[in-house]
């Protein structure tokens, strides 16, 4: 899957982690892959299962019923310095990385796969959490096959 520039944006904050969430979902409507509706579904889908992954990164992304929602498939990553808490107030689950996605079909498992191979060196996480440019951010990702 290709990387679109507009779809990455750094040094973000956000309050909570709704809002990291909806905000990654309005990125992706905005840019025309998903229908409006799917932003509600990946806010109830981390009520469901939280979308934190470990490794300082979350993977917002809709249910299994918002499928019908996808447009076409794509990924947004979101870089936010001052990170974000994705637990409770008793366990704290900070992301620094967000890749909010929307996958037609099992597009989705694929792209998880890629983020988690790329992630699971939490080095790799911290050079995405450092990146200075959108290109910086692609050419990471890009390395990942």
């Amino acid at each position: 899957m290709k990387l679109e520039k507009n779809l990455i944006k750094l040094n973000e904050q956000f309050s909570d982690k709704e809002e990291a969430i909806r905000y990654c979902g309005k990125i992706l409507y905005d840019g025309g892959f998903v229908r409006e509706e799917y932003i509600d579904a990946m806010v109830e889908r981390n009520q469901e299962l939280s979308v934190y992954m470990g490794n300082f990164i979350a993977i917002p992304h809709g249910t299994d019923a918002a499928k019908k929602d996808v447009l076409k498939s794509g990924i947004t990553v979101v870089q936010v310095p001052e990170g974000v808490n994705f637990g409770t107030e008793d366990s704290s689950q900070v992301a620094t990385v967000l890749f909010g996605i929307a996958g037609i079909g099992d597009e989705h498992l694929e792209i998880i796969q890629k983020i988690s191979i790329f992630c699971a060196d939490v080095d790799n996480v911290i050079k995405l959490a450092d990146a200075q440019s959108e290109e910086e951010v692609i050419r990471l990702l890009d390395s990942v096959e």
